[in-house]
């Protein structure tokens, strides 16, 4: 064979190791830099002297950036190799996390966080991409385990260690921690991960790999900024403003298919979305995520109003989630290098659907105990699911692809977390009976909780489908 694509022998063992530490740590800080923003909007606004729905711009940036960007980011990894291009983005995370710690103004410390959300699409679309160049794929399910817990940890870290630095030394210093911890990552990627393919335009059997597609970029950035607004803006009232941007994300979206048919070398092979275990994936995570934001959106509101919970209460019930989710990981991955994707995707799902119903019941009838129990139920079955399907996905995608569809994986997530916020809250809503949840009757925030919760083992149910026809496909294959 003269292909010069990298072979996947199996690396020394501490090589794989520090590989593994400097991808972790970049997906921690990149899951740190959203949740630890969020404690800080209440004294963002005073020191700025801003409304609410101005400062959420600060979270809203971030999550933007990373929308838009993070599939053409991982295009751009597979062109320029993954190597630089992660720590370029690192770098970038970790100045633009420096000029937010000194912005004199909230349009610049917006400014800022939109950079950082750039380096951090870089990070979330590359670490990845990156296991299959740095792990045996007898080992993909662990490291992709490990990147799983790494972000529960970040997720659930941020709020907790955001409360203590703001106390003690001012927002400011958030921003710092993450410029500092930008920085050690970068210096973690120069000193472990494995250099690749050559950088620039290589070939492949004699080809051209290709130039970078500006035009589908700017079309997709376009459309996802475009739909992630639509799902964001209005406080959960969807209006003429949401409808015109929905209208535009949906016309992006035919411009960007006609646009990649015509290009020779493609932002997104177009193929890629008719493959038959890529597409129902990308679909599968989106639902999934879509009903996992729920617990995200409709569980402060279950604790406060159906259950009398106080803020510290209510916000050391709500750590539950990551904290399992962190602890079973690992373990999770295990599983999947153990006993096969596909028939852990099922597992997960199937554990994911009883943990909805328990969330859907056991909550009104046992209060905090069952709403605890349902979610150490719910949440092992994701992270067992997200193991299991980023595998699936990546175990057997083409070198000079991996990029791309690690974004691709991403982006679906990212969609179905931000569908979720939209589509499961108006869900909650409407079950409440009324648009101010926050003085409805604790009994209809009961209802409320266990009507969305019954619609997601409905949607987790569907996505089983979709899987259980994945499987037998392949069954029928093999």
């Amino acid at each position: 064979m003269a292909d010069i694509a990298e072979t996947r022998a199996a690396p020394a063992h501490h090589s794989t190791m520090g590989a593994l530490a400097s991808l972790s740590l970049a997906m921690l800080v990149s899951s740190l830099a959203t949740s630890i923003a969020n404690v800080a909007l209440p004294t963002l606004s005073v020191a700025f002297a801003a409304s609410f729905a101005a400062v959420q711009w600060v979270v809203l940036a971030y999550l933007l950036a990373i929308t838009a960007l993070i599939v053409s980011v991982g295009r751009l990894g597979d062109l320029v190799g993954r190597r630089l291009l992660l720590i370029v983005g690192l770098a970038l995370f970790g100045v633009a996390s420096f000029a937010a710690a000194l912005a004199p103004s909230l349009a610049l410390l917006i400014a800022a966080r939109a950079v950082q959300g750039l380096g951090a699409a870089v990070m979330m679309a590359l670490t990845i991409a990156f296991v299959g160049e740095t792990v045996p794929k007898e080992r993909t399910g662990s490291a992709m385990g490990l990147l799983g817990t790494m972000s529960a940890i970040g997720t659930a870290l941020g709020p907790s260690l955001g409360g203590v630095l703001i106390a003690a030394f001012g927002w400011r210093s958030i921003f710092l921690v993450n410029a500092a911890l930008g920085a050690l990552a970068m210096l973690a990627a120069w000193r472990f991960l494995p250099a690749g393919e050559a950088t620039g335009m290589v070939t492949v059997r004699g080809k051209a790999r290709g130039r970078f597609d500006m035009l589908g970029t700017l079309l997709l950035a376009a459309t996802l900024a475009s739909y992630a607004l639509s799902m964001t803006m209005g406080r959960g009232h969807f209006g003429g403003l949401n409808m015109a941007l929905l209208g535009g994300a949906i016309a992006g979206a035919a411009l960007f298919v006609v646009a990649e048919a015509r290009v020779e070398s493609p932002l997104v092979k177009l193929a890629l979305l008719r493959d038959p275990v890529l597409a129902p994936s990308l679909a599968m995570n989106a639902l999934v995520s879509t009903v996992m934001m729920a617990t995200l959106v409709v569980g402060p509101f279950f604790l406060s109003r159906a259950l009398g919970l106080g803020e510290a209460a209510a916000g050391a019930v709500l750590s539950i989630g990551p904290v399992v989710s962190a602890l079973c990981g690992v373990i999770a991955g295990r599983v999947v290098d153990r006993l096969g994707a596909a028939a852990m995707v099922l597992a997960g799902l199937a554990l994911m659907v009883a943990g909805c119903v328990a969330l859907a019941w056991l909550p009104g009838l046992f209060g905090v105990a069952g709403y605890l129990a349902a979610i150490i139920l719910l949440t092992p079955g994701y992270q067992l699911f997200q193991a299991a399907n980023n595998t699936a996905v990546m175990a057997d995608v083409e070198s000079n692809e991996r990029g791309v569809v690690s974004g691709m994986l991403s982006l679906s997530r990212n969609l179905g977390l931000v569908t979720g916020t939209a589509v499961m809250g108006a869900v909650f809503v409407f079950a409440v009976g009324t648009k101010d949840v926050t003085s409805a009757a604790p009994e209809a925030v009961a209802h409320g909780m266990g009507l969305t919760f019954a619609v997601a083992a409905g949607l987790v149910a569907a996505v089983m489908t979709i899987a259980f026809a994945g499987g037998w496909r392949e069954h029928r294959r093999a």
